[in-house]
């Protein structure tokens, strides 16, 4: 049975269009654009979800939203594929990035977004977040500076949760100065030839 994907430009949705590719799982595309003055998502999502948000996934009659209620679920339908880790500590850490990414990291992000866009605010959400984002990355280099992937020595879901704080971090900051393995991580997904494919289905993808 085919995933459907409502996907919104530039935004997390891009994750879940490079899991289904990783997981060979059949799915179909249906595109939103942003609003070009307000940048937020048009209101035709609403009649997906109530909250009106992206990414949301239709399968078998259910409507999913939530990126990471949205992987644990397409994990399990790829049969266990880039799931959990065998070994106590590797899922420990599976776990732990799977809900980092929104949980911890995303969080200063998107307000030193919001706030930087707020001409009376731009400066202050620099000096108040950066530091806060600073700790965040140098936490982030140094547990990849530990494993090649966040879970262990295997690429799992963990990775593809943790890519869109990161490319966001380094869209608008130098992130990845002082910070080699960060890079270097960057760098292995995008050219794994399922984010590629992922790209190529879902459409320009500018995460700034």
């Amino acid at each position: 049975m085919t995933v459907i994907v409502h996907h919104l430009e530039n935004s997390r949705s891009q994750r879940v269009l490079w899991l289904l590719e990783e997981l060979g799982l059949p799915y179909e595309v249906k595109r939103y654009e942003r609003n070009k003055a307000t940048m937020l998502a048009p209101p035709e999502l609403r009649r997906i979800h109530p909250l009106g948000k992206s990414p949301v996934i239709e399968h078998g009659g259910n409507v999913i939203a939530e990126t990471g209620a949205i992987v644990e679920y397409l994990v399990e339908l790829g049969d266990g594929r880039l799931g959990k880790p065998g070994h106590v500590e590797d899922a420990l850490r599976w776990r732990q990035f799977l809900h980092y990414a929104e949980g911890s990291l995303m969080p200063p992000l998107f307000t030193k977004l919001v706030l930087s866009r707020v001409p009376l605010f731009g400066k202050t959400a620099q000096k108040k977040f950066q530091p806060m984002i600073d700790v965040h990355l140098d936490y982030v280099e140094a547990e990849l500076a530990a494993r090649a992937w966040f879970a262990g020595d295997e690429f799992t879901a963990a990775d593809v949760m943790m890519s869109f704080p990161l490319e966001a971090a380094v869209a608008r900051a130098s992130a990845t100065e002082g910070r080699p393995h960060v890079a270097a991580w960057l760098k292995k997904i995008h050219a794994r030839p399922a984010y590629q494919a992922a790209l190529a289905a879902g459409g320009p993808y500018a995460y700034a």
